[in-house]
C-alpha cells in the first residue's frame, strides 16, 4: 500500500462558488443555491452563509431564519456540469487515472507522477493552482497512501486546503481519527460503535472481531481492514452509469394526480435527454413518490425492449402512478431509468413486437430534432407542450 499515492480533490462550496464567480455582486455575501419555495432545500452554501450555521440539505425556510440577508440563487446545472468537465480535464493532464465520484470531486492516482511533476505536495499545489488559474475557483486536496484517507484529508483544511498524510503518519492518523469521519459511518453506526466504546478508528483494533461483525455485519469487516491500514480500492477511471433519475420536491403536498403527471412529463423529458446525451437506453423505468409521512415509495417496470425517448418513459411512469394508492399526499415525485445499455446494442425485433410496450419510433426522431434545436438556440428555446395521453 505504501507504493500508492492517491490524491482526492474536492471543490470548495462548488455550486455557490460558481455563482459568486459569475456574478461579482454575490462575492462576499451569504449565498445558497437551492429552490426558491419554502419547500426547497439548500444544494450548496457559500462559506459566508456557513458562518450562520447554514449547510447543504437544510430546508430553505430554516436557512432564511438563520440569515436575514441570505441570497437564494436557483441552480444552473448545465453551468456546473460545464465547469466540472473542465476540472476533470485538468486532473487528467496530471494522470490518466482519474475517478470522478461526483460533479465536484474526484480521486487521482498520482503514484507514477513524481518524475514529471515532483513530490506529492508539489503535485497537490500544482493541481490547485491550475484549477484556480484556469477557472477562478478554489479546491481542497488530500493526498495519502489510500483512497479513504485521501478523502478524509481533503476535508481537514477547507477551504483552499492541502493536507498530506505520509506513509509514516498512517499509524497515528488511524489511531486518532474520529470514527464518524470514516466513510460509511452514519449516525446510527456511530451510535452503535459508541456503545461498544469505539470513538476512533484506532479503537477498532481492541474490539473483539466477532463482536464487531455481529453488531455491524459486513461493514464490520470493512472497519477492521481500515483500522489496520488496509484499503485495496483502486482508482477506477471509468465508472459505468447505472441509473439516471430526477425528482422534484413539490411546493405544496398534493393528491392531485393531474398535477403529478405534469411533473412526470418534464422529468421524463429530462431523463430521456440525459440518456441520449450519454448514448444509453434503459430497460427499467421507476416511479418515486415521497408522501407526507416522509416514506419513500418506488414502483418499477422492466421492459423487454430498451427505451430512450420521453414518450414511453412518460407513459410507463403515469401507468405506475395510476396504480399507486395515494393514501397520503405526495411531497416529492421523481422518475428514474436503469438497466442501462449502449444505444448501439442490437435488439431482436421479435422479442417486442406488439403489446403495450410497443413504441412509435417517430418520437425518437422528434426528441432528437428537439435536442438539435436546444443545442443551437438554448435549453428554453423549445419545449414539448403535451405528450400523448397514456392509454
Amino acid at each position: 500500500m505504501a507504493s500508492l499515492i492517491i490524491l482526492h480533490m474536492d471543490m470548495d462550496a462548488f455550486f455557490a462558488s460558481v455563482e459568486q464567480l459569475d456574478d461579482a455582486a454575490l462575492r462576499g455575501r451569504p449565498v445558497v443555491v437551492g429552490g426558491q419555495s419554502g419547500r426547497g432545500v439548500v444544494a450548496a452554501a457559500s462559506y459566508e452563509a456557513r458562518q450562520f450555521g447554514i449547510h447543504s440539505a437544510m430546508p430553505i425556510f430554516q436557512a432564511r431564519q438563520k440569515c436575514r440577508d441570505l441570497v437564494i440563487v436557483p441552480p444552473r446545472r448545465k453551468r456546473y456540469a460545464q465547469l466540472s468537465r473542465k476540472i476533470m480535464a485538468i486532473l487528467e493532464a496530471f494522470s490518466p487515472l482519474v475517478e470522478p465520484i461526483s460533479i465536484d470531486e474526484a480521486f487521482v492516482d498520482i503514484s507514477g507522477c513524481r518524475r514529471l511533476y515532483g513530490d506529492p505536495p508539489d503535485i497537490g499545489r500544482a493541481v490547485k493552482k491550475e484549477i484556480c488559474d484556469q477557472l477562478g475557483l478554489t479546491c481542497s486536496v488530500g493526498i495519502a497512501p489510500a483512497k479513504f484517507m485521501a478523502k478524509i484529508a481533503s476535508d481537514m483544511e477547507k477551504p483552499d486546503g492541502l493536507t498530506i498524510i505520509h506513509p509514516d503518519q498512517v499509524e497515528g492518523f488511524i489511531q486518532q481519527l474520529p470514527i464518524h469521519k470514516v466513510p460509511g459511518v452514519g449516525a446510527r453506526a456511530r451510535e452503535q460503535l459508541g456503545a461498544m466504546g469505539i470513538n476512533t478508528l484506532g479503537n477498532i483494533r481492541s474490539c473483539p472481531k466477532q463482536l464487531l461483525i455481529r453488531k455491524m455485519g459486513k461493514f464490520g469487516h470493512r472497519l477492521i481492514a481500515l483500522a489496520n491500514g488496509r484499503d485495496h480500492a483502486k482508482v477506477t477511471p471509468v465508472r459505468e452509469t447505472k441509473s439516471i433519475s430526477t425528482e422534484t420536491t413539490l411546493s405544496e403536498d398534493t393528491t392531485d394526480r393531474n398535477e403529478l403527471r405534469v411533473h412526470l412529463l418534464y422529468q421524463s423529458q429530462s431523463v430521456a435527454s440525459e440518456m441520449r446525451r450519454k448514448q444509453l437506453k434503459a430497460r427499467t423505468i421507476t416511479l418515486k413518490v415521497k408522501t407526507t409521512d416522509f416514506r419513500l415509495h418506488s414502483r418499477s417496470r422492466t421492459l423487454s425492449r430498451p427505451v430512450q425517448s420521453a414518450d414511453p418513459i412518460y407513459r410507463i411512469a403515469v401507468e405506475l402512478l395510476n396504480a399507486f394508492p395515494l393514501a397520503k399526499p405526495a411531497r416529492l415525485i421523481g422518475v428514474g431509468a436503469s438497466g442501462l445499455r449502449p444505444e448501439s446494442e442490437p435488439v431482436q425485433a421479435e422479442l417486442f413486437s406488439g403489446g403495450q410496450e410497443t413504441h412509435n419510433p417517430k418520437w425518437d426522431r422528434v426528441d432528437r430534432a428537439m435536442d438539435a434545436v436546444r443545442r443551437r438556440y438554448g435549453e428554453k428555446a423549445l419545449a414539448r407542450g403535451k405528450l400523448p395521453k397514456p392509454d
